[in-house]
């Protein structure tokens, strides 16, 4: 029987036979020298075992080795208490262990030490017991008779008849057969593969050493060329700043010169007071009714200066002073010529997949293309079928072929929306139909999750949110006041503020180091809204208003609670209104995202000077439809807003399916904004990841439809020039995008991009910009290298001294940062963009789980 796949209990009993032949195997010299010599020794007790079988004697390796390993621990212990004169005679086989043990070298199994060995331990304690190990008296331990002494007796009695066969000097035959085993096996174990695989890797570690070494070397030489680099930037820049200033003082010199000699040229004359638009002037100077050349050259000249400066999309030699228009009309033809550039290309080449695949992919225009499918089934178009489903079954023969209930339910559900009722058709209230202004202040009461049920007599319904920014500046601000802004910002706000209030907009500039309070690039703080107040307050300006947006465009930032009310309570103590834009408030398309609505707030600072706007252009994906609302307490603000609603209203039907498709909330919870989530984040997965590939820094945020990208590396000099010359090239590339300066960005070189569009457009849009990076690269790269003393003097930002790439909240790489104080930041911006402090209290949390705050302050009490 084979024994080997067999596994045998550790504890089984050995008779002292099978003790005898498993010391002679185990005490021969060359099994002890191979044991001495190998870590691992099972396969010596394997072959042991091997041995013992053939002798009759059923035993495993395993339990061989453990049987000497007890054996072992015994001898031990009678050695370490000193009783090796009594407790040798005790122990049968303590003589034996210690011969071997203690003197080794002494012991051979040749002819005669198997007889030595059989003489010793049967003339020994061995004997006594094998002759009399029945006799209670003799038993070696002196206790009563053991059941595995009974086993000794009837296996060993047949074989201790005759003990002269132990006692004979003959060679074992089960050596004999282990020594073949031993020397059959001794040729592998001369060629170890261990040995040369010890060998590889001591080598191969030797080698990676070294190389890291070497690249320990290199990375130190690379952050000392990097810090010179950086050195070098810094004085390139203070050198562009002083430009920058020497050019102003002489723009400021000249417009200085121009209206004195105007002054001197007219019979009146007009001081520039301080804080008033340019505009201003110049409807003053108009009404002179003289001038001369002199003054018709200086309009020309301040109007395209003021093209240059608002939006820096036209040169101003471009520019020609309409015969037709007033200056105010001028200034308004500059707006839509600056800002109307790329989207006139566009119009005139846009893509199609099939008629015009060589077309201009509009990555510029912030509309959510992801969701026409569903808003074309909840806005049908206008047809008379309603007649066939109000006829009874029936009729149609009593069966609705390739129609289900669920159809018929659904079509009807959407017929709701081409009601034309008389009322309709009439003059409205200018705020907006009662029906609708109750339906959207249910809407933003669910949405905006408010603690108190909305007011309908507190809304505003005009045609847009553009609209709203145009009344609100109006009704707030007398003409060449100001309203506070943080940039970068979404650019129409500055037309709409600006063509109908002459209103201008203050800036509060934001950057992307993270300095001071700041935990996140082009974080807006309280710190830098007094700053720039005060700034404008110094230079004479007025300030009427702050605006905020929320989820801001184009950084896609979520203001948390804590910081709309550090917001508010600025505002509150210098008395300005606060507009409040959220048009993007359901288009938070990451569920770890948190959109807080001021609307939402327990308290407001200032209820009267807080006005809420939000329009269903971005959320609903239906941009053409021109609908915007206003929720504000003030009256008398609601009121003055109303009285312009005349110029900005919204046609009764338009108003009717806006109200019938705020209603149908189920639709809008289940079905719509789980498919737009959906989407969006798909989309802008594949475009952030794009940038990834290419290595390009961008804002990576949860809200919009848009990602904030940093292409100042692919800019030769840090200007504005240079941004429009990419941005050029990214049009003749088919590829409309928005550049920084249309925001008014205090940085050249970022650019936003819209990623709310179909796949295919996408990657080709994608294919478009990666080829344009290339080709940019290589011009810089191969710029480099022909003048390599001045690579560095062009006054490009350096990736070491900013950020250069921005995860969910930040994720900063700068030259002195630590990977620690990025994380304390990132931890830091994360619990103030969310409400878990204020949910997760100490009180809550010991009212919710006692047992466990009990345990926590027991360990607290003991630190």
């Amino acid at each position: 029987m084979d024994f080997r796949g067999k596994k045998y209990e550790r504890g089984s009993n050995w008779s002292d036979p099978e003790v005898v032949e498993l010391l002679q195997l185990w005490a021969d010299e060359s099994v002890q020298l191979e044991l001495e010599s190998c870590l691992r020794n099972q396969h010596v007790f394997n072959r042991i075992a091997e041995v013992l079988r053939e002798k009759g004697i059923h035993r495993t390796g395993d339990q061989c080795r453990e049987k000497i390993k007890k054996m072992k621990l015994e001898y031990r212990r009678i050695k370490d208490n000193s009783k090796a004169p009594r407790g040798g005679r005790t122990w049968k086989f303590y003589e034996v262990m210690d011969r071997v043990l203690t003197s080794r070298p002494a012991l051979a199994y040749g002819s005669l030490s198997g007889s030595m060995m059989a003489q010793q331990v049967l003339q020994g304690s061995m004997v006594e017991s094998y002759h009399h190990q029945f006799a209670s008296s003799a038993l070696p331990f002196g206790h009563s008779q053991h059941p595995e002494l009974m086993e000794i007796k009837c296996f060993s009695e047949p074989n201790m008849a005759n003990s002269s066969r132990i006692q004979n000097v003959v060679p074992r035959p089960g050596f004999s057969a282990l020594h073949r085993l031993r020397k059959k096996r001794k040729g592998q174990r001369v060629k170890d593969p261990l040995d040369d695989l010890l060998l590889k890797t001591l080598t191969s570690q030797r080698a990676m050493e070294e190389r890291f070494l070497q690249m320990e070397e290199r990375r130190y030489q690379r952050d000392l060329d990097v810090e010179e680099r950086r050195m070098q930037l810094e004085q390139r820049r203070f050198e562009l700043e002083r430009e920058h200033e020497f050019r102003m003082f002489s723009v400021f010199a000249q417009m200085l010169s121009i209206l004195k000699q105007s002054h001197s040229g007219s019979s009146s004359s007009i001081a520039m007071p301080r804080g008033v638009d340019f505009s201003q002037a110049l409807s003053e100077i108009a009404g002179m009714g003289g001038g001369g050349g002199n003054l018709q050259e200086m309009r020309a000249r301040l109007l395209t200066e003021r093209r240059v400066d608002m939006h820096g999309f036209c040169n101003p030699s471009d520019f020609q002073r309409s015969p037709y228009l007033s200056a105010r009309g001028n200034i308004a033809n500059i707006f839509r010529g600056s800002t109307e550039e790329g989207y006139k290309a566009y119009h005139a080449d846009k893509y199609d997949e099939d008629k015009n695949p060589n077309g201009i992919i509009n990555f510029g225009t912030s509309e959510n293309k992801l969701c026409f499918d569903l808003m074309s089934k909840r806005f049908p178009p206008s047809k008379c079928s309603l007649f066939y489903f109000c006829l009874p079954l029936h009729c149609l023969g009593g069966t609705l072929p390739r129609r289900s209930a669920f159809q018929l339910k659904e079509q009807l559900t959407q017929t709701d929306m081409n009601l034309m009722e008389p009322p309709l058709l009439q003059y409205p209230d200018w705020k907006g139909h009662m029906f609708l202004r109750e339906e959207v202040a249910r809407f933003l009461t669910y949405y905006c999750k408010a603690p108190a049920p909305l007011k309908a007599e507190n809304v505003i319904v005009l045609n847009g949110c553009g609209s709203l920014f145009s009344a609100l500046a109006t009704v707030l601000c007398d003409p060449g006041e100001a309203v506070l802004i943080a940039t970068p910002f979404y650019g129409g706000i500055t037309q709409s503020v600006f063509l109908y209030g002459n209103v201008k907009l203050v800036y509060a500039y934001l950057d992307s180091k993270i300095t001071g309070t700041s935990t996140r690039p082009f974080q807006l703080t309280v710190e830098k809204l007094e700053k720039a107040l005060q700034d404008a307050r110094a230079e004479g300006v007025t300030v009427r208003a702050l605006i905020l947006l929320n989820p801001q465009n184009p950084l896609g930032d979520i203001y948390s609670l804590s910081e709309l009310r550090d917001y508010l309570e600025f505002a509150k103590r210098h008395e300005l209104h606060v507009i409040v834009d959220e048009i993007y408030m359901l288009s938070v398309f990451d569920e770890s995202a948190t959109f807080h609505s001021v609307l939402g707030m327990d308290r407001l600072p200032d209820p009267q000077r807080t006005h809420v706007m939000w329009g269903i252009s971005k959320d609903f994906a239906v941009s053409g439809i021109r609908f915007g609302t206003l929720y504000t307490e003030n009256q008398d603000v609601a009121n003055a807003v109303a009285s312009l609603c005349y110029f900005h209203g919204v046609c009764g039907p338009v108003q009717h399916k806006v109200a019938q498709l705020l209603r149908d909330r189920d639709w809008i919870s289940q079905v719509y904004l789980r498919a737009n989530h959906a989407r969006l984040k798909a989309a802008h997965t594949y475009v952030t990841d794009e940038l990834k590939t290419l290595g390009v820094p961008f804002l990576n945020r949860n809200a919009g439809f848009f990602v904030w990208i940093d292409f100042r590396k692919y800019l030769r000099t840090g200007t504005f020039e240079e941004e429009m010359l990419l941005w050029r090239r990214f049009l003749d590339n088919k590829v409309l995008l928005s550049c920084g300066k249309a925001f008014e960005c205090s940085e050249p070189g970022w650019f936003r991009i819209i990623f709310a569009d179909k796949t295919h457009r996408l990657q080709l849009g994608m294919q478009r910009i990666r080829k344009v990076l290339e080709e940019r690269e290589q011009e810089i790269l191969a710029e480099e290298k022909e003048r390599p003393c001045q690579s560095d003097q062009d006054g490009k930002a350096d990736s070491t001294d900013e950020v250069i790439f921005v995860s969910r909240h930040q994720e900063p790489t700068c030259a002195g940062s630590s990977n620690l104080g990025d994380l304390i930041g990132l931890l830091q911006q994360q619990m103030r963009s969310s409400d878990w402090l204020q949910k997760n209290t100490a009180e809550q949390f010991a009212q919710e789980k006692p047992e466990i705050y009990d345990v926590f302050s027991k360990l607290v009490g003991k630190q």
